[in-house]
């Protein structure tokens, strides 16, 4: 890529090409965030700048709306300022332009597209502590409404969108250590209900959807180290339950959803300053983890992205504290 980074977004856009925004990068032993963005364009394999952002930022959201545009919301901006700002990108000029600032300023939280094309801004972190606010943006009018707080304040955890149009929020880092904890935003009625916790608590965890309708959450870190442990949430039973461990434990990795409905998983940290460049794929068919090969480069806080051709996108993260701007892509039908 154009710029080393870590801790950024990547956009699948409706056109295919890829958007990866902000991130941090590394000066004089420093993290400082990036305003930068580019695109990566599968059909020529090569990487473009565009736009860059109004304000540098890492540890943000984005979020692809259904006209195509993207919302980028919160982050840690420069002098570790957490931001309330937000903006978006327009794919057909390639620039950027402010959207109304959100409520809670906020790092490290989740941003859900919901069905009708409002997007669920929930928890994260600001400057007093983990958050259990929660905020509606709206790209009909660009506005944010705040809606009912989660039960459990958060930072690092999941949220998923449900077949049946609730989303489901798990684990992450709360106020009183990790969390086990779930919930589920309806938003028909604006509020949160207690779900069954997790077997184990998790964060810096992922959460997939399965073409089932079932939810995959692997790995994280746990109370004490990472973990290799992964288990099912079923939206018909409200229940988890355990699912095949991974070949070791690993966080702050990255996951997508292949065309054949298997997960794979790659990179991440072990602990102890281990950056992985072990990969393995989920089965939901035979509930069990298979090899998928190494990357290239080992690396951390990264981002896996499937394109419209079946492969993934695995771009910059970082090892140890070196943001990296290498990029390298799985394919699924040569991979062992």
């Amino acid at each position: 890529m154009a710029e080393a980074r870590s801790d950024h977004t990547a956009t699948l856009l409706l056109d295919g090409r890829v958007l990866v925004t902000g991130g941090a990068s590394s000066s004089a032993g420093s993290t400082v965030p990036l305003a930068s963005a580019e695109l990566y364009d599968p059909a020529s394999g090569s990487w473009t700048t565009t736009g860059a952002m109004i304000e540098a930022r890492r540890g943000h959201s984005a979020t692809l709306l259904d006209d195509g545009r993207v919302l980028v919301a919160g982050g840690y901006g420069t002098s570790s300022h957490i931001l309330a700002s937000a903006e978006l990108y327009d794919p057909g000029s390639g620039s950027w332009t402010a959207t109304a600032t959100m409520a809670q300023a906020r790092s490290d939280h989740s941003a859900t597209l919901l069905p009708d094309g409002q997007v669920l801004v929930a928890g994260g972190i600001d400057n007093a502590g983990q958050l259990a606010s929660a905020e509606l943006y709206d790209p009909s009018n660009g506005t944010w409404t705040t809606t009912e707080p989660m039960i459990d304040a958060r930072e690092f955890h999941t949220a998923t969108l449900l077949t049946d149009g609730l989303v489901l929020v798990a684990g992450g880092n709360g106020s009183r250590g990790t969390l086990a904890s779930a919930e589920l935003y309806d938003p028909s009625t604006g509020s949160w209900t207690a779900s069954e916790g997790m077997i184990e608590a998790r964060f810096r965890h992922t959460a997939t959807r399965l073409p089932d309708g079932k939810v995959l959450v692997a790995g994280g870190t746990g109370r004490n180290a990472a973990l290799a442990s992964a288990e099912l949430y079923d939206p018909g039973t409200g229940s988890w339950a355990d699912t095949g461990n991974m070949a070791g434990g690993r966080a702050i990795f990255a996951a997508a959803l292949l065309s054949d409905g298997t997960v794979l998983v790659a990179g991440g940290s072990r602990g102890g300053g281990l950056v992985l460049a072990s990969a393995e794929r989920y089965d939901p068919v035979s509930a069990s983890w298979i090899a998928a090969g190494a990357l290239i480069d080992g690396r951390l806080q990264h981002t896996a992205t499937l394109l419209p051709d079946g492969r993934v996108l695995v771009a910059a993260g970082s090892r140890g504290f070196n943001p990296l701007a290498s990029a390298e892509l799985y394919d699924p039908g040569s991979a062992p």
